[in-house]
């Protein structure tokens, strides 16, 4: 029996919606442990491409799939997507898809803040995407979240939201010089979204911990990337959640000792969407060309995302956080064509070298890669199944960064469909 974690390695938009509908496959059960519609997934199967924001996307494998108390859910968006993956032929029935209890949920109030502290804070923006994921979390710490099991109490869940759309207006109107929401309106559009999902609510906890006691396997999905962590990235400039393997228990009251292996998703370059320090960003025509050939715009926002070359610094700093015990690697062939490619193997900081992640963004601002050139591959790769198979200074490429990472490669994608993968390692075999 395997439980196994995926994560991203980066900044976020590493390509884990396919990697875990590929390995959704050997899983019973697959959990989404942290973060809200701020992260996208995008999966293509037989040629047809499905987004997910919210939903796990082994929804597509028929899987149980769950929502777990580490995230922040807007029910308005997930509703959309539910009756989305319906109208696409996929079971989402309330035997499907299971949603914590102790989940909060996302109120009109925390989309407006968000939107509102972003325009107050023009010049120095984080780059949020304005779906109320922080100021959702923000009420969370501060004890002032409303969770899905408040939902199901009408007359609490009303008097809840009278209390907090007094405090909101407030800051919203006097602060901000904004409109003011209706708790009224609030109250009863969210009655409506109660009636639809009180049939998903459930105590996830109980519900995996059964699973696995009865020999089911589970595949936890994360969303954005390591050095998005609230705790350990690129801070401020993060998401408002822990994205590294830890959550994975946090975010669904899973035990630690009933995990078995990590596997940290990663671009054959880097990418990054938003602000923030990018020590191997590229503002030349290799940086366009990847941009256009890799399609790098955000499955949640259409934003463009920035490019540059594959950082082992941050990936060595992924392996530690999260224990990985291996990678997968993601959109190897973007990279065909490239006469030459170039690794991150560490930074210089005032003319000395730096081999680890500085959390200091004034020193990782500055800091400038060192990096190491290989040959690049002119072979079209898509179709190349077998890790022999690839041309050799591929192969090169990837036993590099294995050798910078100490860390094997186990899964690599050469295209964008489920079957567009080289599989040497199955974390699910064991």
């Amino acid at each position: 029996m395997a439980n196994i974690v995926i994560v991203g390695t980066q900044w976020g938009d590493e390509g884990k919606g396919k990697i875990v509908d590929l390995l959704a496959e050997y899983a019973d059960i697959v959990v989404r442990f942290q973060g809200g519609n701020n992260a996208g997934h995008t999966m293509v199967v037989d040629g047809e491409e499905f987004i997910s924001h919210l939903v796990p996307s082994g929804i597509l494998q028929g899987k149980t799939c769950v929502i777990g108390n580490g995230m922040v859910v807007d029910p308005e968006v997930l509703i959309s997507e539910i009756d989305y993956l319906i109208e696409k032929g996929i079971d989402v029935s309330p035997e499907r898809l299971k949603i914590s209890e102790k989940a909060h949920l996302i109120m009109p109030y925390h989309k407006k803040l968000d939107a509102a502290k972003e325009e107050a804070s023009r010049k120095q923006r984080i780059g949020t995407t304005g779906r109320g994921i922080g100021p959702c979390y923000e009420d969370k710490a501060s004890r002032r979240g409303i969770r899905f099991i408040g939902l199901l109490d009408a007359g609490g869940f009303a008097e809840k939201v009278r209390t907090a759309a007094e405090e909101k207006n407030f800051f919203l109107t006097q602060f901000y010089s904004s409109d003011a929401v209706s708790a009224d309106e609030i109250i009863s559009s969210y009655g409506g979204y109660r009636d639809r999902l009180a049939p998903y609510v459930t105590d996830i906890s109980v519900f995996i911990d059964r699973g696995v006691r009865e020999g089911r396997q589970v595949l936890f999905e994360g969303a954005q990337g390591t050095h998005l962590d609230i705790d350990h990235g690129t801070y401020p400039y993060v998401t408002s959640s822990n994205t590294v393997s830890g959550n994975a228990c946090c975010g669904t009251g899973m035990g630690p000792k009933q995990i078995t292996d990590v596997t940290g998703i990663a671009k054959a370059y880097t990418t990054r969407v938003g602000q923030g320090p990018f020590p191997t960003e590229l503002f030349d025509e290799t940086g366009e060309q990847i941009q256009k050939k890799g399609a790098e715009f955000g499955a949640t926002t259409g934003r463009r995302r920035r490019c540059g070359w594959i950082d082992t610094v941050i990936l060595r700093n992924a392996v530690r956080l999260n224990s990985l015990t291996g990678f997968a690697i993601t959109k190897l062939d973007v990279l065909g064509g490239l006469e030459e490619i170039k690794i991150c193997t560490a930074y210089k900081y005032q003319g000395k070298p730096i081999s680890e992640f500085p959390a200091d963004l004034n020193v990782l601002s500055r800091c400038e890669p060192v990096y190491e050139s290989l040959p690049g591959w002119r072979e079209d790769i898509s179709n190349i199944r077998r890790f022999e198979d690839l041309p050799e200074n591929t192969k090169n490429f990837l036993k590099r960064i294995e050798a910078l990472t100490e860390t094997p490669v186990d899964i690599v994608s050469v295209g964008p469909g489920r079957n567009e993968t080289i599989v040497m390692k199955n974390p699910f075999a064991g």
